[in-house]
């Protein structure tokens, strides 16, 4: 359902959350370490999550990635709409597959992807960092 990209692109931002308290920016090279990601892939991404106000960049010896407490604040779905695009839960089953010509799978695939969909829109990135920094979550595999 969701792209590589896209799964690297909220690591990525639970990440920068979880450095909001020490005000610290991150570097590309540091982000794609502790996520177990290509520097190449996690370099592009971030430079989308920043045209799309997902997060922000400083250029400079200074530099890096960082986000804001507003965006902390913000759901999910917001990076997975900067990645993926807005129709993500909207693709059901297979390729032509709709409410009038269901794919065999189309009732079972909406009700998962309305679920889906739901928590990436409630669920803010703030609330994903609590359990990464007490130990009780990971970011990587």
């Amino acid at each position: 359902m969701l792209t590589y990209t896209c799964k690297t692109a909220i690591k990525a931002v639970i990440y920068l959350a979880t450095q909001y308290e020490r005000d610290e920016k991150a570097s590309i090279k540091e982000i794609a370490e502790y996520i177990n990601a290509s520097e190449h892939t996690v370099g592009k991404m971030l430079q989308t999550l920043v045209k799309q106000s997902v997060i922000n960049s400083l250029k400079g010896p200074a530099g890096g990635f960082y986000i804001s407490k507003d965006q902390r604040n913000q759901p999910i779905i917001n990076i997975v709409e900067a990645i993926d695009g807005s129709a993500v839960f909207k693709g059901l089953g297979f390729s032509r597959c709709s409410s009038t010509h269901p794919c065999p799978i189309h009732n079972e695939y909406k009700e998962a992807s309305d679920i889906l969909e739901r928590i990436f829109r409630t669920k803010k990135v703030k609330e994903l960092c609590e359990p990464v920094n007490n130990g009780l979550a990971y970011l990587i595999g």
